[in-house]
């Protein structure tokens, strides 16, 4: 151990790197909170048997609405079930692409020097 100040072993540049990296952070942690309040706004559709079935879901993947056309009742109920299936997994799919480009536009540009 030695007593010349220098505090963990880190020199003054790496403690301004840190200051940074920790500003940044805190940008990124800002951010990420406004982008959870705009994932709970959003809607975002998806769709089966060329829109007879739409399944409505926020951009955190929490389901909205279910939109099922007169057409697609007379179907049956088999094909219906099928048909909402398939239109849950688009959104699903929507959803979570889209929460992901999000992030990636968030967290883009942030370094973490030294780490």
């Amino acid at each position: 151990m030695t007593g010349k100040g220098q505090g963990f072993g880190f020199g003054l540049g790496k403690m301004k790197e840190l200051a940074e990296a920790f500003k940044k952070a805190q940008q990124v942690q800002e951010g990420a909170k406004r982008l959870q309040e705009e994932l709970e706004q959003m809607e975002i559709q998806g769709e089966a048997g060329g829109g007879l079935v739409k399944v409505i879901v926020s951009g955190n993947q929490e389901p909205k609405r279910v939109e099922i056309s007169p057409d697609a009742l007379a179907q049956g109920s088999e094909l219906l079930s099928d048909l909402v299936t398939v239109a849950m997994k688009d959104a699903y799919n929507k959803s979570t692409a889209t929460m992901r480009e999000r992030m990636e536009e968030l967290t883009s540009g942030l370094e973490l020097p030294g780490f």
